[in-house]
This record gives C-alpha cells, sequence and structure tokens, in this order.
C-alpha cells in the first residue's frame, strides 16, 4: 500500500508540472554549446594560413550527388569535345511528355508552342527574336547541341542549368525533335490503320 501510495504522489507531482510558467531559466544539460566560438561569414580567422574563416572545398572533393562521371549525359558532349548525335535517355512517350510540359513552361513564352519563333514574347515589342526550330540547319543539329543552348545559352537567350534539371533538359530536347517531326511530317510518318482511317473518312 505504501508503494502505491508513493506512486500517487509521484504522478500528482509530475502532472502538475504539465503546462505551468517558471521565472527560472531553463535547464541546459550541455551549458557550454550556449557561448561557442566561431567566426561569422567573410571574418578573419587567425588560425588559417590565408586568414578566412570560410574554408574553400577540399580540392579533388565532390558534394554528395554532383559527381557527374557521365560526361556525355551532363554537358551533351563526348570525350573529344564533339556533340551527341542523339539523346543519351531511352526515348519514350512519357519522356516527350514530360518534355513538353517543361517546354510550355519555359521555351514557349518565346520560341511559340509549335517551335515556331513566335512565342507571346514576340508580339510584346521586347526586342527579342527567338528563332523557330523548323530550318534545315536545326532539324540536323545534334541533340547535345541543343541541350548545350538550353544548359548554358546562347547569343540573348539566357541558360536555363539553374531552373532546368539534366533529365528535363534533355526532355525537352526529345519534344523539340518530336515538334519538328511534326511540322515536317509525311504520310509515310503516320501508321497504316490510321492513314487508312484518315484516307476514308468523309
Amino acid at each position: 500500500m505504501k508503494n502505491v501510495a508513493v506512486f500517487f504522489v509521484l504522478i500528482c507531482t509530475l502532472s502538475a508540472c504539465r503546462g505551468t510558467l517558471s521565472d527560472d531559466p531553463p535547464i541546459h544539460i550541455n551549458p557550454n554549446m550556449d557561448a561557442m566560438e566561431r567566426f561569422e561569414a567573410q571574418e578573419a580567422n587567425p588560425f588559417f594560413e590565408d586568414g578566412r574563416a570560410m574554408r574553400p572545398p577540399v580540392p579533388g572533393t565532390v558534394a554528395r550527388g554532383m559527381l557527374r562521371e557521365d560526361t556525355a549525359f551532363h554537358t551533351g558532349r563526348l570525350s573529344d569535345d564533339t556533340y551527341l548525335q542523339v539523346i543519351p535517355v531511352e526515348y519514350t512517350v512519357e519522356f516527350a511528355k514530360r518534355g513538353q510540359d517543361r517546354y510550355d513552361i519555359y521555351c514557349s513564352v518565346c520560341h511559340g508552342v509549335a517551335g515556331d519563333g513566335q512565342g507571346v514574347i514576340m508580339s510584346g515589342g521586347y526586342g527579342f527574336a527567338p528563332i523557330g526550330f523548323h530550318d534545315d540547319r536545326l532539324r540536323s543539329i545534334e541533340d547535345g547541341y541543343l541541350y548545350e543552348v538550353i544548359s548554358q545559352g546562347v547569343r540573348s537567350m539566357p541558360g536555363y542549368a539553374q531552373q532546368i534539371p539534366v533529365a528535363d533538359r534533355w526532355a525537352i530536347v526529345a519534344y523539340v525533335r518530336a515538334l519538328q517531326r511534326s511540322q515536317n511530317a509525311t504520310a509515310s510518318d503516320v501508321p497504316s490503320d490510321e492513314l487508312t482511317q484518315f484516307q476514308n473518312s468523309p
């Protein structure tokens, strides 16, 4: 019975502490962490020979997820510095649709929904003259070149490497190719069953 009474008193004492206010300072388990010696950004630090508190990465280190071993995938160029002829990603309908989604967000405003260079910015008198993708030069240009332009920009076009992840840049390239194909399609590009259905329609 005595143990039960002690337990009851202990429970009451602990429950009474919940939600109560106290003027006492909080208990610090490790108070030496409250006033650590540290240096602010750009502050001089006499500990290092160069006097800088902000330390550069150790040479040869790579941030996690930033190794980029596949140079062609990340740059659009081969080891001999020539452009990749074809995207290094499997071309699927889902991949092209992802490219369409990203293209509509980042590219269509200048290059147009159909890739004809007639985006809404053309009607605003902003002094830009974005190109269309349907001339012979761009239809035959390497996929790696298109990727590099998306990444780094060209002439008055800014680069989009900060806004568009690598895989999405390749998806946009795939969609640009689909746009080019759609604007220069022939009867041989249409599946035979759909072509027959189209020819027999009134």
